[in-house]
């Protein structure tokens, strides 16, 4: 029997107004009911809204240190229930269980940074060109955080973003992905156990069209944090632009990893298998295309084929699974599109390209890891995020046309280079355009205390994560104290 779950507004646990639910389910075996949620709409957005307007005075007023000491907990909390909520987050989207541990890790390890990152509202002091004179920078709250999510990292995004929005003194409306809506309902389960006052995180499940839209172009929402596709991005800026909100968009990846001649080839396909396939694809910086130098290239695609059809799809909660399912039907189809779409542009199906649905797997949306060669840049299946299994490989002769390669793209996340030449490996900091690229690494990876975020298409110049995170989460208030005891004027007494 599943359970049924309910919104958090106002401090209550309470159900959708119009009493309308929707179905969580199993991705790996969709005859299994995960859970039932509300399908929130406008007024429900309104009154979680409502209520975090209310509780923002006195949760600004909390001291900085007070609000991370909460998070400290949080942190603890999630530690201890570290397999649960995996496992959880692994029925409900499918991915392995060893990803869905690091899913919860690095909502801990996020926790912890941000509970010291409350004694660390860095402003500024500077001279003043005056005498007797003071001047400072400090760091304040903004109002209302709209927080949306995406189906992926359950755990980990909502954290990059609601920890933060929290220590720096907002209050939340949280709207996840209704793809997993469990997982964000544990987390709030979680900050509110913890000790966040209850009426300053709300949560309201539901769809875009019902929760989302409402969310953006609330009058007395002050910011927004998305993560998802480019399209709904360029939409909520637009939607947001009405009002003036603070946005900060996390939006699509088409990512790269270069294989140069000289590069460590063993250590090269344990990337790009992970990269590639970990997460069935389902990565905004997951490996979509595989730049190969023409010396190395057949030889790459012998070692890639053959582990790659060695791969084993599977239930998640299994231990020998090492690919799950899609993360529903409509992502499955997409997948297929594309299949036929690189068919049809002439690149070479080396193997897989098929939906998988032998044993257990006939019950869920699982797809055979797939890759193609002989892809040129400008094929669709060489620019477009897939978000499947789906690798598209390149050749090329140079490292300054690799590089010319991986930049050919609407995106900028995550970008990766194999070689053993140092100087090879500082260029490609310098060139690649991406706002992430890992030397001797996959594109998958990041660390809860370094910036996460792209260029170009990918998003709209924030960063998620470390240090910068928080300063699209505070608003900067410049100060002076004139203590000359007289009227004194900048640029005109003292020149």
């Amino acid at each position: 029997m599943s359970m049924k779950y309910q919104n958090h507004i106002h401090g209550e646990w309470v159900d959708a107004l119009s009493g309308e639910t929707f179905e969580n389910r199993n991705p790996a075996n969709w005859n299994e009911v995960v859970g039932t949620f509300p399908d929130s709409a406008k007024p429900d957005v309104e009154a979680a809204v409502k209520s975090a307007r209310e509780a923002f005075d006195k949760w600004r007023l909390t001291p900085a240190p007070a609000r991370g000491d909460i998070l400290r907990r949080v942190g603890d909390i999630m530690a201890e229930r570290k397999e649960e909520i995996a496992k959880n987050m692994t029925r409900e989207m499918g991915k392995v269980l060893d990803e869905t541990r690091g899913d919860v890790q690095e909502g801990i390890d996020t926790a912890y940074y941000a509970a010291t990152e409350g004694r660390r509202m860095f402003g500024h002091t500077v001279p003043s060109e005056l005498p007797n004179k003071f001047n400072m920078s400090i760091r304040l709250p903004i109002g209302v955080a709209g927080i949306i999510t995406p189906w992926n990292f359950p755990m980990a995004i909502p954290t990059w973003k609601i920890f933060p929005a929290l220590v720096c003194g907002n209050c939340v409306v949280f709207k996840p992905a209704s793809d997993t809506p469990l997982t964000a309902a544990t987390f709030v389960e979680i900050l509110l156990e913890a000790g966040v006052p209850p009426k300053v995180l709300n949560l309201v499940h539901g769809g875009g069209n019902g929760v989302g839209i409402p969310l953006v172009t609330h009058p007395d929402v002050n910011l927004i944090s998305f993560t998802g596709s480019t399209g709904v991005g360029k939409s909520i800026s637009k939607s947001a632009s009405e009002t003036l909100k603070r946005v900060s968009l996390e939006l699509g990846g088409k990512n790269a990893q270069i294989v140069m001649d000289d590069g460590d080839l063993d250590l090269a396909l344990e990337g790009v298998l992970w990269g590639a396939f970990g997460t069935t694809g389902q990565r905004c910086t997951a490996t979509s295309r595989l730049i190969l130098h023409e010396k190395i290239h057949d030889q790459f695609m012998g070692m890639l084929v053959s582990a790659a059809q060695k791969l084993k799809l599977g239930d998640g909660l299994k231990p020998e699974s090492q690919v799950g399912p899609l993360i529903n039907e409509d992502q499955q189809k997409t997948v297929q599109e594309y299949v036929e779409i690189g068919k049809s542009e002439g690149a070479k199906l080396v193997t897989g390209g098929n939906v998988y649905s032998e044993g257990d797997c006939a019950k869920g949306w699982f797809h055979e890891p797939t890759i193609f060669s002989e892809v040129t840049p400008e094929m669709r299946i060489a620019k477009e995020e897939i978000f499947g299994p789906v690798l598209s490989v390149l050749r090329v002769g140079s490292y300054e046309e690799a590089v010319k390669v991986l930049n050919n793209s609407p995106y900028g996340l995550s970008s990766s280079i194999y070689t053993n030449d140092v100087n090879r490996g500082f260029q490609a900091m310098r060139d690649i355009e991406a706002g992430i690229t890992y030397i001797n690494g996959p594109t998958i990876g990041a660390e809860a205390h370094m910036p996460f975020g792209g260029v170009k298409e990918t998003g709209n110049g924030h960063r998620e994560g470390g240090w910068e995170v928080y300063e699209f989460y505070t608003e900067t208030k410049t100060v002076f104290v004139d203590y000359s005891g007289k009227l004194q004027r900048a640029q005109i007494d003292n020149y």
